[in-house]
């Protein structure tokens, strides 16, 4: 009977330390149910995180298993704090070619240091000068680290540029009208702004190409990394989490954080790995107003 007690309690013992185990390091799937996604919204003021990430006690980074087999693994991050145009009056800036401010350059080495870590086979960049200097310094941190990569330089995509915000470029948030920017974020296609303005459809059709295209270039069991901007990874995760449209908006992408999706080559299944993660380095908040 002893001996009996004894095996039982160490079976129950190991049962608790496997669901203790899988509650530590199972990824979050990109099927989150519509509850779910309301439980994390209201968790987050400024925006909604589906997939925040599992970290690891020890070294304060998310917790990560090597890319499955059939998958291919893409970090998205975006770029660092930049210097608003409109400087103490803060205005939508889109697609122009502002640059990091001091802040956002020592943030988009942050993020560049913790994916020192992994292997990346392809470094991918919008063409604005705040997404290529974080890239460059992903890449350069791949060399430090020994890294094999296929590239001796970043890969440039136009599609993977910021959203443009065409003739509403200079203004602040009252200017253009709370109402108006609600519609656009609602898309109602109507309300686009003229000089070459962008709506999210259309934001999202040319992301997700060039999208595949990176893709198609990443061996599978193997994994790239875009730096691009907020738009662009808001349209990215979107279409992973299976969301419409419409919802991309409420998205919560830090600056300098970074999104990590895994895409099956067999079935097309996209699995959000862990959602805007932002290493903690002791810099500064940073300013991340209009966009």
């Amino acid at each position: 009977m002893t001996l009996y007690l004894i095996l039982l309690c160490t079976w129950l013992q190991i049962i608790d330390y496997t669901y203790a185990f899988r509650a530590h390091v199972s990824p979050r799937l990109s099927s989150l149910s519509t509850p779910l996604r309301a439980q994390k919204a209201d968790a987050w003021a400024d925006g909604t995180n589906a997939a925040p990430a599992i970290m690891c006690e020890v070294e304060n980074v998310p917790l990560l298993d090597p890319v499955p087999a059939s998958f291919k693994r893409i970090f998205m991050v975006r770029h660092g704090e930049v210097i608003n145009p409109g400087g103490d009056r803060p205005v939508f800036y889109g697609a122009m070619d502002v640059s990091l401010s001091p802040l956002g350059e020592l943030e988009a080495t942050e993020a560049a240091s913790y994916l020192s870590r992994y292997h990346l086979q392809h470094v991918a960049s919008s063409p604005l000068v705040r997404a290529k200097f974080g890239a460059r310094q992903v890449l350069a941190r791949q060399t430090i680290a020994g890294g094999d990569n296929d590239s001796n330089d970043i890969n440039i995509f136009e599609g993977f540029k910021e959203l443009d915000r065409g003739s509403w470029c200079g203004l602040t948030l009252d200017e253009i009208g709370k109402d108006m920017l609600a519609r656009f974020d609602a898309c109602d296609e109507s309300v686009t702004p003229g000089d070459g303005g962008e709506s999210y459809p259309t934001l999202l059709g040319r992301v997700l190409k060039a999208r595949d295209e990176l893709l198609e270039m990443t061996d599978v069991g193997g994994a790239s990394a875009i730096v691009s901007h907020l738009q662009v990874t808001r349209a990215m995760l979107s279409d992973a989490l299976g969301m419409d449209v419409t919802e991309m908006a409420g998205l919560k992408i830090g600056t300098a954080s970074i999104t990590c999706v895994d895409y099956c080559t067999e079935t097309g299944r996209q699995v959000v790995r862990f959602q805007s993660f932002k290493p903690e380095c002791g810099l500064e908040e940073s300013k991340d107003g209009a966009n």
